[in-house]
């Protein structure tokens, strides 16, 4: 499951551990009880109907009892059921907004990749510029504007140049782990990002707040379209 982002930027789900139901055990062991999947009969009826064959878990569904449960925890801040179940995503994206991603410490732990080690070339994020804020802020931005041909010129030089230097710092001997110091923060960068239910979900909510920048805000959309289908009542309860 891969969601588009920033044109060469990406979130692609790599693994997932748990469900619904995760939570909803990790919550009743308290009381050393469980609870099990019910059958969709509903679903069960519509694809015999329709001559398709299915597995358990295509019909499967939580009780009434478990999706009020699930609602009731994250209405009232028990976060520790949704710290169970975890998620690995593989995400790409320039370097200035990983480093809002990795800003979120709590219940996440990322690997990057590394300039010391891969040599192939750079990609760069060319963004939809946005003008500077007009009532005194020191950050966040307004609508979309165009910038006159020389400025846009510019900006694309600057770039090509970054390539540039970098592999003439390569081709002249300098190690790999110095030559990335000309790169600048346009660039695109990759890594592994694991966290529980609980930990993306604060993400989430924090990254799609109209003041977040606008990327990271599109970046926090993606991954909730790739979560949201894995564990459709707790992200639902979580963020709403």
């Amino acid at each position: 499951m891969q969601q588009t982002v920033l044109c060469k930027g990406h979130v692609d789900l790599v693994d997932h551990m748990g469900s619904d139901l995760t939570v909803c055990n990790a919550a009743r062991v308290s009381f050393s009880k469980d609870t099990e999947w019910e059958i969709d009969e509903e679903a069960v009826a519509r694809l015999k109907e329709s001559g398709s064959s299915y597995h358990e878990e295509d019909v499967r569904k939580l009780s009434i009892g478990d999706t009020k449960l699930i609602r009731y925890l994250a209405r009232h801040n028990h976060w520790t059921p949704f710290a169970h179940p975890q998620i690995t995503l593989r995400i790409k994206a320039p370097v200035s907004i990983r480093t809002q991603f990795f800003k979120h410490k709590q219940g996440f732990v990322e690997n990057e990749i590394s300039r010391r080690y891969v040599s192939f070339e750079p990609e760069f994020y060319f963004p939809q510029w946005r003008g500077k804020p007009t009532d005194g802020a020191k950050q966040g931005s307004e609508d979309f504007i165009k910038l006159d041909p020389e400025a846009e010129k510019n900006f694309d030089n600057v770039m090509r140049l970054a390539v540039y230097t970098y592999n003439e710092l390569l081709r002249n001997g300098v190690a790999p782990e110095q030559a990335r110091f000309s790169l600048p923060q346009g660039m695109y960068t990759e890594w592994y990002w694991t966290g529980s239910l609980a930990a993306f979900a604060r993400f989430y909510k924090q990254r799609i707040d109209p003041h977040a920048q606008w990327e990271i805000r599109e970046y926090a959309k993606a991954i909730g379209k790739v979560i949201s289908p894995l564990f459709p009542v707790s992200w639902e309860s979580l963020i709403s």
